[in-house]
């Protein structure tokens, strides 16, 4: 195997991987894959930052030789312990047993459990900095962005924030700068990456931003996706906003349907709250994977979610969702429930037990109609709908 370095700035590489056939990354569905990036700089000390998913090891080592022998390499930055990171360490360490390899304190702990082989361990802490010659390094802690170990490296001598997963995406691509796929692709998937990953922790995510903000940045190179250099300043923006769990004036309807009550009911909602002038997308979970619907759920100011009764609850579909977005804890939402039944009618029910943990606000009554939703109902939920549409306007968080 014979590719290519590429130099990202003077004497610092991506040496990374590209997993093109990745289509499912922890229950994230990733139809474009996703790369492992690890950046090799060229100093009086040789520095490896992050390694690649133990698969890619001999793409990283290839593009390792295309600028110098593995066998130089001083020193191997861990900034994560995720395997999708650190999974090449033992395989790269036969090559150069000597290296030290540097991580946070909770990086030294979870190395250790991850990997028998002693691995020549060196821990920094937060705001401690390593020389490298020209350059000096320094290790900002990440705690929760999103493991507990996570650590960024910043190089003061190349304006460069390495973070590891924090600014990331899943693209795999054979360009390797935000500027060369454009704006709207990158920040879609740098959304997408946030909301399935991230978004439990912007509480850590804030502190962060408030620890780098006095830092000279050009170029931010995370461990998914690509290079941020041209769009440094809106993914900053994006990112608090995400953090601070600020929606869009918008809403989104997420449903699924037996026999199409609760689709007619969806749609006739949605009609209601676009009579307000308020962006409105509908989701339907036979359709759409939940790991798409997330996104909408972040950036959304208003929740709405239909399911009819099935075997006493909901359908299973919700429930999946609803698993899934209770462990990301988005806040600061509206949400409205609604559904059809047939004898029974505990969907709802379900869902708000479900939901009450997120603290969402509800500003109208659960709508649940018996079996076909008449013009009276389809009435009351598109008045629903207005109401809602106006709550939106109001943005009162």
């Amino acid at each position: 195997m014979i590719l290519n370095a590429v130099e990202i700035k003077p004497d610092v590489y991506w040496v990374g991987g590209i997993d093109w056939d990745l289509r499912n990354f922890h229950g994230y569905q990733t139809p474009g894959g996703t790369t492992y990036n690890a950046y090799l700089i060229k100093d009086k000390k040789i520095v490896l930052i992050d390694t690649v998913k133990h698969y890619l090891f001999d793409e990283m080592m290839s593009r390792i030789k295309d600028v110098i022998d593995p066998k130089k390499i001083d020193v191997i930055i861990s900034n994560h312990v995720e395997m999708d990171h650190s999974g090449s360490l033992p395989k790269i360490k036969e090559y150069i047993p000597d290296a030290t390899v540097v991580t946070s304190t909770r990086g030294e702990k979870g190395l250790q459990k991850h990997y028998t082989e002693d691995l020549n361990l060196k821990v920094m802490k937060s705001g401690e900095s390593l020389n490298i010659g020209d350059r000096t390094l320094e290790f900002l802690h990440m705690p929760m962005v999103h493991w507990p170990d996570s650590m960024a490296t910043y190089s003061l001598h190349d304006k460069l924030l390495l973070p590891n997963d924090a600014f990331g995406q899943h693209i795999a691509s054979a360009e390797r700068f935000d500027d060369d796929l454009g704006w709207s692709l990158v920040r879609s998937e740098a959304a997408k990456y946030y909301a399935n990953i991230v978004l439990p922790y912007g509480d850590q995510v804030t502190k962060v931003l408030d620890a780098v903000k006095d830092l000279s940045i050009d170029m931010i190179a995370p461990s998914h996706g690509v290079i941020w250099r041209s769009y440094l300043k809106e993914i900053i923006q994006e990112y608090q906003q995400w953090s601070t769990f600020t929606p869009k004036k918008k809403a989104v309807i997420i449903y699924d349907s037996m026999w199409g009550s609760t689709k007619t009911l969806a749609y006739a909602l949605a009609e209601g709250i676009e009579k307000t002038g308020m962006p409105v997308t509908l989701r339907n979970l036979t359709t759409t994977h939940v790991s798409d619907i997330v996104t909408d759920i972040m950036e959304s100011r208003l929740i709405c979610l239909g399911s009819p009764t099935l075997n006493n609850g909901m359908m299973p579909s919700m429930g999946s969702l609803l698993t899934y977005v209770k462990g990301l804890r988005p806040r600061n939402k509206l949400g409205f429930l609604f559904g059809s039944y047939g004898w029974g009618g505990q969907a709802l029910t379900e869902m708000e037990k479900m939901i009450e943990p997120l603290q969402w606000t509800f500003p109208e009554e659960h709508l649940n109609i018996n079996y076909i939703p008449q013009q009276e109902d389809l009435k009351k939920i598109q008045n629903i709908g207005k109401s809602l549409g106006n709550d939106i306007k109001k943005n009162n968080m």
